[in-house]
């Protein structure tokens, strides 16, 4: 019995031990399947630094692959650096995401930007954490957090020492200028606009006080923010939430390496600046706690749909360059009013004049500055005013938007003052729907455009365009807008495959012979060409786009005024030519109207130089009396050839459009070929019994596209819109060189 009971004792405890074996394997088995399945996962535009353990597995969603996102750093990246976006500069993960492996060192100098799998890092001077990123997978004997532990601004605040902050920042600067040599010739390592966008001021970094206060600094790089030397009191902010998205685009990304401000130190000039902003009263006002602030409505208004995850200006600043502008301004500075002061201007210059003004995040402040500049030196040499050149701007990045009109401001010294206003919008280089917006929108009697000046738009950009502008220039150059582009910094050979539209700019302007093109290499080298651009914009007798297909014509009628037609007919053929040409500028320097009709004999209704204005030929055109008679085409056109075409001025295109209805009795293809030689460009108009062969003998090549027949005459109105058509699309396939 005893022996019974021992052997089973035993066998209990050999069942309990296998038991708790079994149990510890599987317990095991959970922690490694929780290890690597619970991975917890980051947003694409969380940094590395705002991430407190020093290693980690997590898992990076799709589409993190955005200029938003920015990365500073090859193979080592500082912590301020989004941490999926250097996984896929680093070729750990592609634009659909997953699992990586961070882990945490020390700080860094001399961070290397480089262009890799699709994403283009920045150079930066120094940082004061670093991180490297490999393949998610878990390293033997290191247990990984399955939740992350973010740094909290409020929480880990640590005072800086003012003098140490100085010091820093002086030995920062020093670095900075000594690495930016190549900044000075443009060249080395200087990184071309790839695609980017740029964040947006956060108002914790627009709070200023009226007095120099210890700062306090938590543990995010990019916000600073004063404290009060007096007892805490609550502080009113408006917020931009931080996980709030940017709408996603391709551009272009700039090198930061010869910021001479570190990232870390921007809190700095920033309350600089807001100090210098106060003592000008620039909009802000201040509250019971004494701090001075900027009132949210205006100050959001240019921020909305900006990318919130920048809080600080990198490109270099130099004193006297006003770069402590925050890219925001008051409804006031946003629409502009009249100033009463005018002047009469450079007579020798009247133009109405829109410059696009490259706007995109890609250029920087520093760069938009520099531009702002630009445009003030060719206001001053252009000499403005009511008599002479007026001069509009037109913002564009994602949007354009017009910043001032042509009636805005009537002096070089006004319009120089408001341009120096502008902030920045933000985006991509959107041109070609820059374009567009100017071609509807800007040169419009409302916005001052004076009818009898030329239309020039001036597009500058930064690098290459973010869209197509092709058509959009085309439509603006056949409403008479005389395009211009100044290229600054233009695609080096390694960068030409990111251009969208290969060679945009010859699509783009007037003419592709060089005189509507100026690349400048440099931002730094843009003041060399305000007088060769002034020179160009005022020599209004080579502005050959103000000559269109509307404007630019002497166009004769030919009219079958036979027995055939009869008299209601003959009306209706009537209201068809005023119909046509109404749709033209008519005037002595536009397209002018003559008229011939014929039966076996011809008469001159009127010639090109009768009637100026489009009123006075309207109604020329309807007192024509019905003749009545056979029908002598050839004969017809061998008269206009004479009466009406001999007389045309050298730089008119000469086109004739004949109607009739029926066969000639004469032959017509001699006084056609006669024609043609002669320059004169035919449209004939068929109806009813009228011969095809003879209506293409008439017509000039291609025929098909010069020759039109209707069975009646109440349909000739259908081929209106189509013979103008016809007539401009010819006049733009003309070549531009």
């Amino acid at each position: 019995m005893k022996a019974t009971v021992i052997a089973t004792f035993f066998g209990m405890s050999l069942i309990c031990t296998y038991a708790a074996k079994e149990a510890t394997k599987k317990m095991k088995k959970a922690k490694l399947y929780f290890a690597l399945t619970d991975v917890p996962q980051i947003d694409c535009d969380v940094k590395a630094g705002k991430i407190i353990n020093p290693e980690f597995i997590a898992k990076c969603p799709p589409g993190c692959q955005d200029v938003k996102y920015r990365v500073y750093g090859t193979d080592i990246y500082a912590s301020f650096s989004s941490v999926c976006n250097a996984a896929i500069h680093s070729g750990i993960i592609d634009n659909t995401g997953g699992k990586i492996l961070v882990q945490k060192v020390a700080g860094h100098s001399g961070y290397r930007g480089s262009f890799s799998n699709g994403v283009r890092s920045l150079s930066l001077p120094r940082w004061r954490e670093s991180f490297l990123v490999s393949e998610g997978k878990p390293r033997k004997g290191v247990t990984y957090p399955s939740t992350l532990e973010y740094s909290s601004p409020k929480s880990t605040a640590v005072k800086s020492e003012p003098k140490k902050l100085e010091q820093d920042l002086k030995a920062t600067k020093s670095a900075d200028t000594a690495n930016a040599s190549e900044k000075a010739s443009e060249q080395g390592d200087a990184v071309r606009k790839e695609h980017q966008t740029s964040p947006v001021l956060t108002p914790a970094t627009q709070m200023a006080t009226t007095t120099p206060t210890p700062m306090t600094t938590t543990t995010d790089p990019s916000t600073t923010t004063p404290k009060p030397a007096t007892t805490p009191a609550t502080i009113r902010t408006t917020t931009v939430a931080a996980a709030s998205k940017t709408r996603p685009g391709l551009h272009r990304v700039r090198d930061i390496g010869s910021s001479s401000v570190h990232p870390a130190y921007s809190s700095v000039v920033a309350a600089a600046s807001r100090q210098v902003q106060a003592a000008q009263g620039r909009g802000q006002n201040t509250d019971h706690t004494g701090i001075q602030r900027q009132e949210p409505v205006a100050t959001f208004q240019r921020a909305a749909g900006s990318p919130a995850h920048l809080a600080m200006e990198t490109d270099s600043w130099k004193p006297g360059l006003s770069l402590f502008d925050t890219g925001f301004s008051s409804k006031e500075e946003l629409n502009p009013k009249p100033l009463e002061s005018t002047s009469q201007g450079n007579p020798n210059c009247k133009v109405d004049l829109s410059f696009l003004m490259d706007g995109s995040w890609s250029i920087g402040k520093r760069r938009f500055q520099l531009q702002k500049h630009f445009l003030g030196n060719v206001a001053q040499a252009l000499g403005i005013g009511s008599t002479g050149p007026l001069m509009g701007i037109v913002q564009y990045g994602d949007d354009p938007s017009t910043e001032f009109n042509l009636k805005t401001y009537a002096n070089s010294k006004d319009l120089r003052n408001a341009i120096e206003k502008i902030p920045q919008k933000g985006g991509l280089s959107n041109v070609g729907k820059a374009l567009s917006f100017v071609n509807k929108n800007f040169f419009s009697d409302a916005n001052g455009n004076r009818g009898g000046a030329p239309n020039v738009v001036v597009v500058i950009v930064d690098g290459w365009p973010t869209d197509r502008v092709e058509e959009a220039s085309r439509l603006a150059r056949e409403s008479g807008i005389n395009i211009f582009f100044v290229t600054i910094e233009a695609a080096a050979e390694s960068e030409k495959q990111n251009i969208i539209e290969p060679n945009f700019v010859d699509k783009a302007v007037c003419r592709t012979n060089g005189f509507y093109s100026i690349n400048v290499p440099s931002w730094f080298s843009l003041h060399k060409v305000v007088q060769p651009l002034v020179k160009r914009v005022c020599d209004t007798d080579r502005l050959v786009c103000s000559k269109t297909c509307l404007n630019s014509a002497d166009i004769g009628f030919v009219i079958d005024g036979s027995s055939s037609v009869g008299t209601s007919n003959f009306r209706t053929v009537l209201q068809f030519v005023a119909n046509i040409s109404k749709e033209f500028e008519i005037s002595d320097t536009d397209t002018r109207i003559g008229a011939v009709q014929y039966t076996y004999e011809q008469r001159l209704e009127f010639s090109f130089d009768k009637y100026s204005t489009k009123q006075d030929v309207l109604s020329a055109i309807k007192r024509i009396s019905y003749w009545s008679g056979g029908t002598s085409t050839g004969a017809a056109i061998s008269y206009a050839s004479e009466q009406l075409f001999s007389k045309s001025k050298p730089n008119k295109r000469k086109i004739m459009i004949l109607i009739t209805d029926g066969r000639s009795y004469d032959d017509v293809r001699v006084p056609a070929m006669a024609a043609h030689r002669n320059g004169v460009i035919a449209y004939s108009v068929g109806v009813a019994w009228a011969a095809q062969d003879e209506l293409e003998a008439i017509a000039t090549d291609p025929d098909k596209e010069h020759s039109f027949f209707v069975d009646e005459f109440d349909n000739l109105y259908r081929f209106v819109n189509q013979l103008i058509q016809n007539i401009c699309t010819e006049f733009n396939s003309q070549p531009r060189n």
